[in-house]
């Protein structure tokens, strides 16, 4: 029998970093996840270990990398953990660096950002991932979870009308959705912690800005509008399931509901799923 693939390493290995500045604190906190792929095969099949690293030295290279690069962005941070393992590791033929962000928000007390007093950011978590090998490296940042919605502006009409279809025409309910979402980069920007910042802005700018007939009309808009306004990002892949809200008949009750009354659910929900990229001159 053929071992056909094979890669291994070490999962949720948590830190966090404090960049201190005299009272000024910065938090920079990671949930990673680092594979390696190479000359490993034997351990599989002749339980030949000789060339392994151990899960452990795994988790241990990660928090040596967290003490020599305290202010990296986790960008940059994950381009130091995989630099190691091709630097340490001849046997390692590529790295795979997924890290989820823990993200703090600095507090205000009177109106002026404290020091070192963070509250959690409960609206989704900070996204890499890195994969290097001696070749090259493909670098992606994006959100998980950022959840948002319009109250108006939004509908589902026009779909099919088959015999399983239950749903009438809307022309104007709520959308809202847990949105995950990852752009790839060409090349990594100067300040690649600014630079995501703009691009969920220009995403939430678009959703809000423009009437949406589909989750998916507003996807591809969203994703037009990064590309267009990023060079930098080659194309940026969505999964955004509908939250539903549902009205609620309150006529037994003899009252209206125009609008005003929902029942919240998000199972089952819809899954929508895309990636927008660039045109091939070609």
């Amino acid at each position: 029998m053929a071992l056909t693939a094979s890669r291994y390493g070490k999962g949720r290995v948590r830190v966090m970093r404090l960049a201190r500045d005299g009272e000024h604190h910065t938090p920079r906190e990671l949930t990673l996840e680092v594979l390696m792929t190479g000359d490993f095969d034997r351990a599989w099949t002749s339980g030949d270990n000789r060339l392994c690293v151990a899960t452990d030295s795994v988790k241990n290279i990660v928090n040596v990398t967290a003490a020599k690069h305290i202010e990296a962005d986790k960008e940059a941070f994950a381009g130091h953990v995989a630099a190691v393992f091709l630097d340490t590791y001849p046997q390692a033929s590529e790295i795979s660096v997924e890290a989820l962000e823990t993200r703090w928000l600095r507090h205000s007390i009177a109106g002026t950002p404290h020091g070192h007093t963070f509250t959690l950011d409960g609206n989704g978590t900070g996204y890499v991932k890195l994969v290097a090998s001696r070749a090259g490296s493909v670098l992606q940042s994006g959100l998980r979870g950022y959840t948002f919605m319009k109250t108006t502006q939004s509908g589902w009409a026009d779909f099919v009308d088959d015999g399983y279809r239950t749903l009438p025409d809307t022309h104007d309910r709520i959308a809202a959705t847990s949105m995950d979402a990852t752009w790839t980069w060409v090349a990594a920007p100067a300040d690649c912690g600014a630079a995501n910042a703009t691009v969920l802005e220009m995403l939430i700018a678009v959703f809000a800005a423009t009437y949406s007939p589909s989750v998916q009309d507003s996807m591809y808009r969203m994703g037009e509008a990064v590309l267009a306004a990023i060079p930098e990002i080659s194309e940026i892949r969505f999964a955004m399931p509908n939250k539903h809200y549902i009205p609620i008949n309150l006529s037994p009750f003899g009252l209206p509901n125009d609008g005003e009354v929902f029942l919240p659910t998000d199972e089952p929900h819809g899954q929508i799923e895309a990636t927008i990229g660039r045109t091939d001159p070609n």
